[in-house]
């Protein structure tokens, strides 16, 4: 039980650490502009005929949302593996 107890405040502690580097506003303005950039990107190649159809579904909304999410997730990753060295 101790391990387990050790192993979840060096998770938190390390997720802490994380989110501070994340959410520090020149790192937050940058990722939100690539994850901007690139998922305008990706649904206008991706989702282009649907989107001009303006028939919205809850597929569509959910292909949308994740083509902004994956970037923005991505970027973070990259800059918290950057972080690390």
């Amino acid at each position: 039980m101790k391990m387990q107890w050790l192993y979840a405040r060096a998770m938190f502690g390390s997720l802490k650490a994380c989110a501070r580097v994340m959410l520090t506003p020149m790192h937050l303005r940058r990722t939100l502009l690539i994850a901007f950039m690139v998922g305008s990107l990706l649904n206008v190649l991706n989702l282009g005929g649907d989107l001009l159809r303006g028939v919205w579904t809850s597929d569509l909304a959910v292909k949308v949302t994740l083509n902004y999410l994956i970037p923005f997730a991505v970027s973070n990753v990259g800059l918290l593996a950057r972080q690390r060295h």
